[in-house]
């Protein structure tokens, strides 16, 4: 059985729904699946944890800058993911949709 093109891009829409969740404040991005990730202080792992993500969280990013490299599961990258004052995360752990920025750069 197969499924036409109209239902493909129907689900393809839903998935893309499930993926990325926006609401009132904002956009909210997805942690990778399975991960419990660090936040940190600043960006790069010199700085000291703030506190951990748990398994299944969604962040809003409110700006984005270039960091420390970071390899993980959405790839290898120096940006890094401002999510409250004084926490950032690598992108590498968030599902954004881009290789690039997905927010303001941080002054």
């Amino acid at each position: 059985m197969s499924i036409d093109e109209s239902s493909q891009g129907e689900f393809a829409a839903e998935s893309a729904e499930l993926s990325v969740q926006a609401t009132a404040s904002g956009t909210r991005y997805p942690i990778a699946p399975g991960y419990r990730v660090n936040v940190r202080s600043g960006p790069g792992t010199k700085y000291s944890i703030v506190r951990t993500l748990p398994v299944g969280a969604t962040v809003a990013i409110h700006c984005q800058q270039p960091g420390e490299w970071i390899s993980g599961p959405y790839g290898t990258t120096n940006l890094w993911d401002n999510i409250a004052d004084g926490e950032f995360v690598s992108d590498a752990y968030v599902k954004t949709g881009s290789d690039g920025y997905v927010a303001p750069r941080c002054s």
